[in-house]
């Protein structure tokens, strides 16, 4: 099969979405321009022009309110955001309107909007510009929140998004976006709420998020050479969240390492954990183990990123914990690996 990198495979799911659809349009910062959003959206713009790929003023909440209502007029707007951090500013269209229109009119009106939004650090990206802010989102009814790690889930994930009639947030770490991977060249859907098995194994099931994904098959490939065989669980979707497949997994393996790009009070790897304990409870042999940021705002100098930034080594060594539970081994001191040599800036 042909190989794409992240970045293409978004590119060629909006085009081959709005050749299908006539009802999408695209709009955002910079989507027109020669750069693209990481070169996203400028094969949508040479193929579809100005009518529907369109640059915009940066307005963040006015954007999010206007595509609300031409979701609700009928169009499908992808709005894309070259920070997730900037979504904070549209909380309440997205939370208070998108989120709840369909509810509050007894499913008679739907928002068909997606919302494209870049995750995790660049170069010295620091607090206001790198966070991973997922559980905010994935929080609230009515929200569909995906974060695809492989070009092929990029695809198929971003082509159901825009064929669904509610809202949808698709968060991409940067990291990603020079990854590649075998991608098919028909147009395909991938459902949302449904995780993807990436590796079999027996001893300790490693359910990991976005980039995280990418960290854990390199934990995977470090633990087997000392005879350890990880079950790699992508979650792709976080909500909807596919329980069945994380449970049925940690049930094999009967212990779960998470590991999540974003914060761990209250996070994500907190709702995966407590779903698991609530269907394995007694069955589990050793405690849960986390890999998530620390508590605190994410700095920007490089010295910082590399002790504040989990990595394959400590999801390696969480799985490690798992198997000696009983005598656990103290962490060794680990820096997080250094910035792909693929990642380019400045976003």
């Amino acid at each position: 099969m042909r190989q794409l990198k992240y970045r293409e495979a978004i590119d060629e799911a909006t085009r081959q979405a709005m050749a299908k659809d006539e009802r999408i349009i695209v709009l955002g910062v910079g989507v027109d321009d020669a750069k693209g959003i990481f070169g996203t959206t400028r094969g949508a713009f040479e193929r579809f022009g100005s009518a529907r790929v369109f640059d915009t003023p940066l307005s963040e909440a006015a954007l999010t309110g206007m595509c609300v209502g031409a979701g609700l007029r009928g169009l499908h707007p992808l709005l894309v955001h070259a920070r997730n951090d900037f979504l904070l500013l549209t909380m309440d269209q997205i939370v208070n309107n998108a989120a709840k229109w369909r509810y509050m009119c007894g499913g008679k009106l739907r928002v068909p909007v997606t919302i494209r939004a870049i995750i995790g650090r660049g170069w010295g990206q620091a607090a206001q510009h790198s966070q991973s802010l997922q559980a905010l989102f994935a929080h609230v009814p009515g929200l569909s929140v995906i974060m695809p790690a492989t070009p092929a889930d990029a695809k198929g994930l971003l082509m159901t998004a825009l064929s669904t009639d509610g809202p949808v947030i698709c968060l991409e770490h940067r990291w990603l976006y020079e990854k590649s991977g075998p991608v098919p060249e028909e147009p395909y859907q991938i459902p949302l709420g449904q995780a993807g098995l990436l590796r079999e194994g027996s001893d300790v099931t490693i359910v990991a998020v976005s980039h995280m994904v990418l960290e854990a098959v390199q934990a995977a490939e470090a633990l087997a050479a000392d005879g350890i065989q990880a079950e790699i669980v992508d979650v792709r979707s976080l909500r909807p969240l596919d329980s069945a497949t994380i449970v049925r997994s940690v049930a094999k393996t009967g212990r779960l390492v998470i590991a999540d790009t974003g914060w761990k009070s209250f996070g994500v790897s907190a709702e995966i954990a407590a779903r698991v304990g609530e269907e394995l409870f007694g069955r589990l042999r050793a405690p849960i183990r986390r890999v998530a940021l620390p508590e605190a705002p994410t700095p920007g100098s490089s010295a910082l990123e590399q002790v504040y930034y989990p990595g394959p080594r400590e999801i390696a060594a969480a799985a490690r914990l798992c198997l000696e539970a009983a005598h656990p081994a103290a962490l060794p001191e680990r820096p997080a690996p250094a910035r792909p040599r693929d990642f380019h800036g400045p976003f």
